[in-house]
């Protein structure tokens, strides 16, 4: 692999970036010198340099020819891509990145000659001259160096790109453990690859130095310096020259000027210190991290530079007095370090005297272009967590992102992964219109919570996600201000580290469904009195369950009454529903629930443990609901819900991913019948009436409400399903009796939903439900088949 992860250069380098005659020879000389050195290292911190004695030389030379010399040069750590299509346009467009390090590879012809002029002149002047080491450099750095106790400078770029690649490596398999936290990790893997004091740290420097010669010999100049470009660490998480151009001017690597590339260049020696985001720089990284990462790797090995440059030209007229304060006023730091960069390209012969002097007049202007990051940067933050969380914990993403915690989080933050969405732009849009319009985001006294999630019914597919909340990863945020959650409400404990919630009616459709599979009929009569149901059949229990004596209560005071399922479907009648149940077995109302996807928020089966629970105790996620209720609209096939599309690895290979997950669940005759008897929900004296759009497409649906605490309103066409839900996120507080904007909450599930399904209506036109079969609708029924 090349050391620039795969990119290489697409057209031939200009005469000034080719490998001189010198630099053959070096790499050829550079085992020979290498014996040399190596007598020195090892033997510097207790012998002085001129008295090594031909034993210890030749010792110190048969221990470095026992060292690794093969180098293997990882893959770069990548950001992983969010992507969702664009309908306008058809092309997929980032929705949001996730990193450890913010990187964007390039060619060597996509950076500006500028650029490697002035990394050059600044950090190896003789790199295309040497092997792999600078002879001259690395001796002076060594009697230097044998006065003290620490290895500093001294490094060619080839042995600063080892250095990268190595610390790379370190942190690649970093994991935080119960005594040290990721950033204190990390920075182990920093101090364990370039500080360190006495043998250990000639040991290490002897090791890069081999790895550098080797290096030399396995790759181009041109790759080496390609690589190291692409490598280093410009400040924070921006690593590599294009994120830094991007972040901290706006531009790309390719249109770098002079001032802006030596500004770069000088950022490398030590990003934290010399970054320009933040006036004065600073000694912590992004993520809170206090070490440094030098370009040479140790704090000492600061050159700064200083302002006598500017001094100098203001003291020759050729800049004046209010230039001079401009170009010194902010970052001083980072200017002296340009300027030391500038006199360094100018002794060169990289630029001339006058290209020096404009560039040290410019004042260090940076046009900061923060990355795209984390969902609370998107338009669909909570479709986004969604996302995150399937990467995180979904098990049948396995094959994609691992089976690890550890190996779900490099896949989404290491890996360069492509991550292909179903998220539909326009259906998002409205979805979240729809909620910031109705739906406040905190009520007073209680903790509110709205959400809704629409999926198409032939696929599985979700379309949108919208929720009352701001977003935010802040635990401490969102503890202290009930306006911020990074909660999925409408997932479930998986998708959105959430439970559900009690799904009061909606949770009738299993009692339907099993009603019209046991070869009832819509229309015959059931005894849907108020009255104590003195026995209900269990047989996964193996008797007769007689949990609750009390009256089950129909909502608003209703008087019960002798009816039909089909007026007790459109009127959500609970005693109704409880009078089918005496006729049916809730083991087999599980039953259905299980077929149709449906099991409780936290993954656990469904219980139906009395008369309460027919009528809706359950904690479901909304998806779950909304996937259950397309089932009937898709005339009994059900689909598993899904955000992702596809997956493509930063090879380009596309990784396996579930696709559209269809099985049949109800027969279609039973489907018919069961979308028969919901459309009445849907229209004028049905209970979900005003949340029909009324645009001429049919609908079915059902409302539910929990007590005083939670509504719903599942509605759906032919081909989308959306699923609202508004209630206590936590808490009982009375949706009832609260109001915003004039609505009270209880209400707001209807025109939410009424929006949102408009807007599906028109994007993905619907049709009529198939005839239901005269068997289930008639007074007398024949069982059909299940």
């Amino acid at each position: 692999m090349k050391p620039s992860s795969k990119v290489s250069p697409q057209s031939e380098p200009a005469p000034r970036y080719q490998r001189t005659l010198a630099g053959v020879l070096g790499g050829l000389v550079g085992l020979v010198s290498l014996s040399v050195i190596a007598g020195l290292l090892l033997v510097a911190p207790i012998t002085p340099v001129l008295a090594i004695t031909g034993h210890a030389a030749r010792t110190a030379v048969s221990l470095f020819e026992g060292l690794p010399s093969y180098l293997e040069i990882d893959r770069l750590m990548l950001p992983t891509t969010i992507y969702a299509r664009d309908p306008s346009s058809g092309q997929d467009v980032e929705l949001t990145s996730f990193y450890d390090q913010n990187r964007v590879p390039v060619r060597f012809d996509e950076i500006a000659p500028v650029m490697y002029d002035a990394i050059l002149a600044s950090e190896d002047p003789r790199f295309y001259e040497h092997g792999g080491i600078d002879i001259l450099g690395t001796t002076r750095a060594l009697i230097k160096n044998a006065q003290g106790s620490a290895i500093q400078g001294g490094s060619s770029i080839s042995q600063q790109y080892v250095k990268n690649v190595l610390v790379q490596r370190c942190e690649r398999d970093a994991a935080p453990t119960e005594t040290k936290s990721r950033f204190e990790v990390l920075q182990e893997c920093w101090v364990q690859a370039t500080q360190a004091d006495g043998v250990p740290g000639y040991e290490r420097k002897l090791q890069e130095i081999r790895y550098a010669v080797q290096l030399e010999q396995q790759y181009s100049k041109n790759d080496i310096l390609l690589g190291y470009l692409n490598i280093a660490n410009f400040g924070g998480t921006t690593y590599g020259v294009e994120a830094a151009a991007r972040y901290y001017f706006s531009t790309t690597s390719a249109r770098l000027t002079l001032g802006q590339a030596a500004t770069l260049a000088g950022i490398v020696q030590n990003p934290n210190t010399f970054r320009i985001d933040r006036p004065g720089g600073s000694i912590f990284g992004d993520d809170g991290s206090t070490f440094n990462k030098a370009g040479d790797g140790s704090v000492d090995d600061v050159t700064p530079g200083t302002l006598a440059g500017l001094d100098s030209l203001l003291a020759d007229g050729k800049i004046t007095p209010e230039q001079y304060l401009a170009a010194g006023d902010a970052y001083s730091a980072t200017k002296g370090r340009q300027l030391y960069v500038l006199d360094r390209m100018r002794e060169d012969g990289r630029i001339t005297d006058d290209q020096y002097v404009a560039a040290a007049a410019e004042p260090i202007v940076p046009a900061i272009q923060p990355a795209l990051t984390g969902c609370a940067a998107t338009g669909a933050p909570f479709f986004c967590q969604y996302v995150v969380n399937t990467v995180r914990s979904d098990p049948a993403y396995a094959a994609a992102f691992g089976d690890s915690a550890q190996q779900r989080q490099r896949s989404l933050t290491r890996e360069g992964l492509n991550i292909y969405t179903t998220l539909d732009w326009r259906l998002q849009n409205a979805s979240q219109g729809a909620m910031q319009f109705y739906a406040p985001a905190t009520v007073s006294g209680m903790n509110f919570g709205s959400a809704s999630v629409s999926i198409e019914t032939s696929t599985g597919r979700v379309l949108a996600i919208s929720q009352n909340n701001r977003f935010t990863e802040d635990a401490d945020l969102a503890a202290s201000d009930p306006v911020y959650t990074s909660l999925v409400y409408a997932g479930d404990s998986v998708h959105g580290v959430s439970d559900g919630f009690p799904t009061g009616s909606t949770f009738k459709l299993f009692t339907l469904i099993d009603w019209l599979e046991t070869g009832h009929s819509l229309f015959e009569t059931v005894d849907g009195t108020l009255r104590a149901i003195p026995r209900l059949r269990d047989h996964c229990e193996g008797t007769w369950v007689n949990r609750e004596n009390h009256v089950v209560r129909n909502f608003g005071g209703v008087k019960g009454y002798v009816g039909t399922p089909m007026q007790f479907t459109a009127q959500s009648l609970n005693s109704g529903f409880l009078g089918m149940a005496e006729k049916l077995d809730l083991c087999d109302i599980e039953n259905v629930a299980a077929r149709m996807g449906v099991t409780r928020g936290t993954g656990a089966p469904i219980d139906i443990d009395g008369a309460a629970a027919i009528i809706g105790t359950n904690n479901i996620a909304p998806v779950t609901l909304a996937a259950a209720f397309a089932t009937v609209a898709n005339n009994g096939v059900y689909c598993v819900p899904r955000t992702i599309e596809r997956v493509v690895n930063a090879d380009g290979q596309e990784l396996p991913v579930p696709g559209d997950r269809c099985s049949r669940a109800i027969s279609p005759e039973v489907a018919a019948a069961a979308a028969f008897a919901l459309q009445g929900v849907m229209v004028p004296g049905g209970t979900g009436a005003a949340g029909n759009p009324n645009d001429g497409t049919p609908m079915l649906g059902k409302t539910g409400t929990h007590e005083q605490i939670q509504t719903w309103l599942v509605e759906s066409s032919t081909r989308v399903t959306t699923a609202v839900w508004a209630g206590n996120a936590i808490g009982e507080g009375d949706v009832f009796r609260a109001s915003y904007n004039g609505r009270i909450l209880s209400t707001l599930r209807l025109p939410i939903a009424r929006d949102i399904q408009a807007t599906a209506n028109q994007l993905y036109p619907g049709g009529p439900f198939p005839a239901p079969p005269g068997n289930l609708v008639g007074r007398g029924s024949d069982k059909p088949k299940r």
